[in-house]
């Protein structure tokens, strides 16, 4: 078999963001379609042609994406929700459909999987007439590649992913299988007319999280029908992220050519190796890690392919990336800031194109002197990596050892220290507060970019920001919030602001990934034991508290959210990196309230979106991710009050944990559920107090004094007031002052109109 190596999806942002850049520029009236179209196509050929010079034999085409694989594939499948369909322009549906328009609302986006990549959701129902099929994209691409002189296989996301990952607002998803397997088969017909040969690669991540019998059945009817209809395709499926044995196990009993496994994030697949033998299935081996930027250690990769060569033979086996490469910056050739050592430890994409080349020619057998060098100069690398005094700090490792059970408790109860806040803070019923950030005007961006490029210095940068601060503090005075935030104004990102303070944390200059759309982020590198050298927030907090005699709040955002939204070390076990930033996390609580901040929120904004795929994981997760947050507030005395903020609306699955997490107040978004979620905590008994967002702060619109009103009123019915704070759903970084300042002026009367009839 000609096929050794194969990438199961690449990047489509461009190392430079060209596609951000050009689609903005479109959105905005600047370029032409047709100027976007050549930019696409410029990014598609390139792209291509990186794994073509890179030996990479299984190349996709259809991996690329205007806005989102998903929502290109219900464009594909005839499955555009009905309440778009009253536009006639298909490129003005398309991005009405991903980010609305002035009379569309958009579709709903959510996590892909856990990564930290956004996906459409498609929106079904039992009464949704399909469409014809429209292969345009995909024929268009394929024909673009063969111009290139490659052969590509085809990404689609299986039909039971589809399913799984959709919403429908009458029925169980699974039941509309036999309609959206219709669609499929005619796709997979059409698909094969277009060579004499073809290899279809489909998506089936859902599978990782496990199956039930009637998944699995639907799963096993379904690649039985869609091998019937691709006639002349060779269907592989591949999951990623986690193992996926139980799929694996129905999978081999159909007539597909094979299966990609993640061996990355998935070890527990070697479970199913002895069945893809006795099947006579290819196994596509993902060992190149498609979702952080560490290099190969290709010693322990050819090790793992011994061993499973020992079952499987070698001309059944094709090297290959564990997902798609979507979830990685393009290339390290810009990284010049980088500090050298470090920078040599990481891989991006296209560095992981070589490094899928290396492996598979030791493997295969066929290295060049030129390929042996290299994988010698890995090995040192890794050999380094191992030893270097920049990734381990014996004063960190010592403190973590010396945790007792006694670092992770307060030193009263949640009933007793209440009381003593109460006293100490004597705040009125409802008290009213912010999330912590208020509006980030170009103003302000422009003012962090001249400091960071020394074109201020450290006094005229303080003299602005102090200007800033005692701006917000005197509007939230005048309309009388009773407990303020400083406003956030010297802090670029609610990560990236910590981790430059912190040690063990790098930034790249253009390790940009897609989160959604046009909406790239640049993760932080945790890379060695993270310490807090000095203190990263109590001047700017200090500062605002001796502003006004109101209560100031403390902002700083909590370790499992730093680690859910950073690239992480893999050299130990994630839960030990996130007890060394909770350290220091605590170690900066400990110093705001001993300068007079008593109320501290810890956001853990991504606390849930690090839940593992597998419900087995769960408990160990939720063990190690609490015990983070317990550590990072611990040191807090009785009239400290520790706040925490959660910005998603799913919480009926982890409350308890919620509970656990001991936080004196929680704040989150229910401007767009109503009451639904605060009864959720109803129901449990939740006895801390809870700030249920009052509006939503991801619209520009300006609720009025009454809508906000009759919600805290609707809010009331749940909890009592005793138990409520009101604040706006989220921080107010996004909005403009013009939106901000009616908003938090209607909520603070809606408020007093409600404590005025308690």
């Amino acid at each position: 078999m000609n096929n050794t190596t194969a990438v199961l999806g690449f990047s489509r942002i461009g190392e430079q963001r060209e596609l951000k850049k050009a689609l903005e520029s479109y959105w905005k009236g600047d370029i032409s379609l047709a100027s976007l179209e050549e930019t696409v196509k410029s990014l598609r050929e390139r792209h291509w042609n990186y794994q073509k010079d890179a030996g990479v034999d299984l190349i996709s085409c259809n991996d690329f994406s205007l806005y989102d694989n998903m929502l290109d594939l219900l464009i594909i499948l005839g499955a555009e929700p009905e309440r778009f369909k009253d536009i006639d322009n298909t490129t003005q549906r398309y991005f009405a459909m991903a980010k609305g328009d002035k009379t569309h609302t958009a579709m709903e986006m959510t996590k892909w999987m856990n990564s930290n990549y956004h996906y459409i959701v498609p929106e079904l129902s039992s009464t949704l007439e399909f469409g014809e099929i429209n292969a345009d994209k995909i024929i268009s691409e394929y024909t673009e590649a063969k111009a290139l002189g490659i052969k590509p296989k085809i990404n689609i996301i299986g039909p039971l992913s589809f399913l799984l990952l959709s919403k429908s607002s009458d029925c169980d998803v699974l039941e509309l299988f036999d309609k959206i397997i219709a669609q499929y088969k005619k796709l997979f017909t059409l698909l094969s007319d277009l060579d004499e040969e073809i290899i279809i690669q489909c998506d089936e991540p859902s599978l990782v999280r496990g199956a039930d019998a009637k998944t699995l059945s639907l799963l096993k009817i379904a690649y039985e029908k869609l091998c019937v209809s691709a006639k002349n395709a060779d269907i592989y499926v591949a999951t990623y992220f986690e193992q996926s044995t139980e799929a694996t196990s129905v999978l081999v009993h159909t007539d597909i050519k094979g299966v990609f496994l993640d061996f990355v994030y998935g070890k527990d697949n070697t479970q199913s190796l002895e069945l893809i033998k006795e099947h006579d299935k290819v196994l596509g081996v993902g060992l190149i890690d498609g979702r952080n930027i560490w290099i190969n250690d290709i010693q322990a990769s050819l090790e793992t392919l011994k061993r499973i060569s020992n079952i499987i033979a070698k001309d059944k086996l094709i090297v290959s990336t564990s997902s798609s490469l979507l979830h990685v910056p393009v290339t390290l050739k810009y990284e010049e800031k980088l500090n050298p050592e470090i920078k040599s430890w990481m891989a991006y994409a296209l560095e992981k194109l070589s490094e899928l080349q290396l492996v598979s020619a030791e493997f295969f057998e066929r290295t060049t002197d030129k390929e042996r060098v290299l994988i010698q100069e890995n090995r040192v690398a890794n050999e380094k990596r191992r030893c270097s005094t920049l990734v381990h700090d014996p004063l960190v490792q010592e403190r973590v050892k010396a945790l007792s059970k006694a670092s992770y408790s307060r030193s009263s109860s949640y009933e007793e220290r209440i009381k003593v806040q109460h006293d100490y803070l004597n705040l009125p019923a409802l008290p009213i507060t912010t999330i912590g950030s208020f509006p980030q005007t170009k103003e302000i961006r422009e003012t962090r970019r001249k400091y960071k490029n020394k074109l201020i210095n450290d006094d005229q940068y303080d003299g602005i920001m102090k200007v800033l601060i005692k701006e917000c503090i005197d509007f939230q005075e005048a309309i009388d919030i009773d407990v303020l935030v400083h406003g956030e104004f010297e802090r670029n990102d609610m990560v990236e602001y910590f981790g430059e303070q912190l040690n063990g944390f790098a930034f790249s200059e253009n390790g940009w990934v897609q989160s959604y759309g046009s909406r790239c982020v640049k993760p932080p590198v945790i890379y060695g034991d993270v310490s807090r050298p000095k203190e990263m927030t109590v001047s700017w907090s200090a500062y605002a508290q001796s502003l006004t005699s109101k209560q100031m709040k403390g902002m700083l955002t909590g370790p499992v959210t730093i680690l859910n939204w950073s690239f992480v070390r893999d050299d130990q076990e994630r839960s030990l990196t996130s007890e060394q930033i909770a350290l220091a996390i605590a170690d900066e609580v400990n110093d705001l309230q001993n300068a007079g901040i008593n109320i501290i929120q810890v956001d853990e904004a991504a606390f849930k979106e690090g839940y593992p795929l597998r419900e087995e994981k769960i408990p160990a997760y939720e063990k190690w991710a609490l015990d983070s947050f317990l550590l990072s507030t611990a040191i807090a005395k009785d009239e400290t009050q520790i706040h925490t903020h959660m910005c998603y609306s799913e919480f009926n699955d982890i409350i308890e944990t919620i509970e656990e997490m001991n936080a004196d107040v929680i704040s989150i978004e229910t401007a767009r559920s109503g009451n639904e979620l605060l009864k959720v905590f109803k129901e449990h008994g939740y006895k801390q107090e809870v700030g249920p967002g009052v509006y939503d702060i991801h619209s520009a619109r300006i609720p009025s004094k009454d809508e906000m009103q009759a919600q805290i009123e609707l809010l009331l019915e749940v909890l009592p007031a005793q138990q409520l704070w009101v604040n706006p759903d989220c921080g107010l970084k996004t909005r403009g002052w013009e939106e901000t300042k009616p908003s938090l002026m209607n909520m603070v009367e809606a408020t007093k109109a409600v404590r005025a009839n308690l």
